[in-house]
Order: C-alpha cells, then sequence, then structure tokens
C-alpha cells in the first residue's frame, strides 16, 4: 500500500521513518501549506511533493494518507482524504473536539474507508504482557489505576511555533500532547472512564493558553480509583518515563515506558520469570521525556503495521477512531472539571 503524508513538520519525519521501515507499505507523496516544507521533505526521501491537497487526493496510486498537521488542524484533511476514498491515519490526538472526532468517524462509515489513529506506545512487549495479564484476570478486583507524566518543555519548545500552547491548535497542552498516550493506555488497560475531578494549571511557561501542570482524580466504571498527573515542568537530568500503575487484590505492576519497575501477583505463573528476566527497568532515560526529538520511530511502525493488516483483512484497527475517541473525551472532561472548580465531570458519550 502506498503512503502519502499531510504535513512536513518534525512528527512527518517520523512517520516517514515508520512507513519507508514497513513491511507492506510504501512512502509515495507528501503535501504540506509550506510548499518549501513539503520539497526538502519530499528530497529527504526521494518521494513526491505535489503542490495542492486536490491533486494529491486525486492520485490514483495513494491507498493511505497520514495527517500531521498540528492537533487543531486535523479535521479538514483528514475529512478531505476520507472524502477522497482514502484511509486516513491520523497523529494523536485524532482531534482536539468530540464533534469533529464524531464526524469523521461517520464520515469514514459513509465513504468505507479506514479511519485510525496513532496511539503507537501500544505497540510494546511490555505493554502486550501487561494487557494479557489484564484479560486473564489476574488483578483480581482492580481498585488502583493511575498514570504519571513528568516531563520538562523549555520556553523554546513553546515559542518554535506559533499554534503552541493554543487552545485552538494544540488543543491543550500537556495532557493532549505529552500524556495522552499514557492516558490511553491507561484506559485501553483499565477500562472505560466514569468520571474524573481535576485541578490544571500553567505553572512555568509564558505566553501559552494551556496547561503545563495538571491533576485529576479518576473513577473508572469498574469501581477503581486513580490518579491522572501530568507536567512539562518537571525538569531531570535524564528525563522521567511516562508511568502508568495498576493494583488490586491480587497483584501490582507498575510500567515505566516499555519496562516494568514492578510485577508483582498474589500467584505465580510459569510467565512470570520471563516477564522478569527481559521487560524489567534497567533505568535508562524516558523516551522523549526532556526532548521530543528523542523518541524512536519504531512503535509508529508497528501502530501503522496493524493499520494496514486490518486494512487488508477488513477488520477494525486496535487503534481505531472510536478507540481514539476515549482519552480525548476523558482529557477533555478533565479540562472542564479543572474549568469548573474541580467538579466531578462524566466524559462526553
Amino acid at each position: 500500500m502506498k503512503f502519502g503524508m499531510i504535513g512536513a513538520g518534525m512528527i512527518a519525519g517520523t512517520h516517514a521513518k515508520a512507513i519507508r521501515a514497513l513491511d507492506g507499505g510504501t512512502l509515495h507523496s507528501v503535501f504540506d501549506q509550506r510548499p518549501e516544507a513539503a520539497r526538502r521533505l519530499a528530497a529527504e526521501h526521494d518521494i513526491r511533493a505535489f503542490p495542492t491537497m486536490a491533486e494529491f487526493l486525486a492520485d490514483p496510486e495513494l491507498d493511505i494518507v497520514t495527517v500531521c498537521t498540528p492537533s487543531g488542524a486535523h479535521f479538514d484533511p483528514a475529512l478531505a482524504a476520507i472524502r477522497a476514498g482514502k484511509h486516513v491515519i491520523v497523529e494523536k490526538p485524532l482531534e482536539v473536539t468530540l464533534g469533529h472526532v464524531d464526524q469523521l468517524i461517520a464520515a469514514a462509515e459513509e465513504h468505507g474507508v479506514t479511519l485510525a489513529s496513532v496511539l503507537n506506545r501500544r505497540f510494546n512487549p511490555a505493554m502486550d504482557a501487561l494487557k494479557q495479564a489484564v484479560e486473564a484476570g489476574r488483578f483480581g478486583q482492580l481498585t488502583s489505576a493511575s498514570c504519571y507524566v513528568k516531563w520538562f518543555r523549555d520556553q523554546a519548545y513553546y515559542d518554535s511555533a506559533p499554534w503552541r500552547g493554543t487552545w485552538a491548535l494544540d488543543g491543550g497542552g500537556v495532557l493532549m500532547n505529552q500524556a495522552i498516550h499514557a492516558i490511553d493506555a491507561l484506559i485501553h488497560l483499565a477500562g472505560p472512564v466514569a468520571a474524573v475531578q481535576a485541578n490544571c494549571a500553567c505553572l512555568a511557561h509564558d505566553g501559552i493558553e494551556v496547561e503545563d501542570s495538571a491533576v485529576a482524580i479518576v473513577e473508572f466504571a469498574n469501581g477503581a480509583r486513580g490518579v491522572i498527573e501530568g507536567s512539562t515542568c518537571a525538569w531531570s537530568k535524564d528525563g522521567h518515563p511516562a508511568r502508568v500503575q495498576l493494583a488490586g487484590t491480587g497483584g501490582s505492576v507498575f510500567l515505566a515506558d516499555e519496562s516494568f519497575e514492578v510485577w508483582d501477583f498474589r500467584d505465580e505463573r510459569p510467565e512470570d520469570a520471563g516477564v522478569r528476566s527481559s521487560l524489567m527497568k534497567d533505568g535508562s532515560p524516558g523516551l522523549g521525556a526532556n526532548v521530543p526529538s528523542a523518541i524512536g520511530f519504531e512503535q509508529h511502525q508497528r501502530n501503522f503495521g496493524e493499520i494496514v493488516d486490518a486494512i487488508r483483512n477488513r477488520r477494525e484497527p486496535a487503534t481505531s477512531a472510536q478507540e481514539a475517541r476515549k482519552a480525548i473525551a476523558a482529557i477533555l472532561a478533565i479540562y472542564q472539571s479543572a474549568r469548573d472548580g474541580g467538579r466531578r465531570v462524566v466524559p462526553g458519550n
């Protein structure tokens, strides 16, 4: 299948590397409203740069479009690609309002194409092992489920583009942009969010509209309680890993990026020795915790590969638009709670 990208910024470089490493897919083309940016990316990867979106989408060789524009500018190109009959993969978040998410889902159904999102942190062996433990009921009654993303972004990061730190085009701050993968993982593992109570603030950055610090109390549909905490003003020399922590009456597991700090169950099983020998934390720095460009492309590659397989086998991908919607709904509920003085908010249906 041939891939084309809309947007030629930093994340497009990650998409390009992931697609080029993919079995069953080739990088074919790019379009950006900044022609010079598209030409640079095209030259780097020996692909075609189109001068207009209409010409890009009219290309009969193009099968899949990845949308790499700023978060609040996902809707228009994604909708145009869907209406052109292309399968669409949107970088996280799928969109920044539930109304736009639902319009895209409806359009994809109408035009018979696949709409999926990038939820790349789901694609690693540690996440697979943890999901299997959840599905096997090893936690007993799940009582605690939390995630923590304590990263650092300097002022220059927000000053690097006028859309950064704005509600309209960034869609939010640390929760919508940095912590969304951990929040997605938390919901993927612990199940639906029933309600949140939250407090958000901008504590350490100038000239931005959105939060750089957020804390929310979370109630899950299964009765578990937990915390979502995010920060882009938590400096450290090497960076902190993104953490997802589950605990229940039968066990506790603390995930840090792609490895475990704790893997502890009341009832031991033979596979536990393998987890402890190959997937325990080795003390390496958190991926992208301090420097966004340090994040690799391998998880994107696996994410794209799963979507290609889903398209070929006419099934829903694991990172479908409906899956992507869950974390967005939870984050928007957190923002609503914070605006309303911390009142209890149920995520939008």
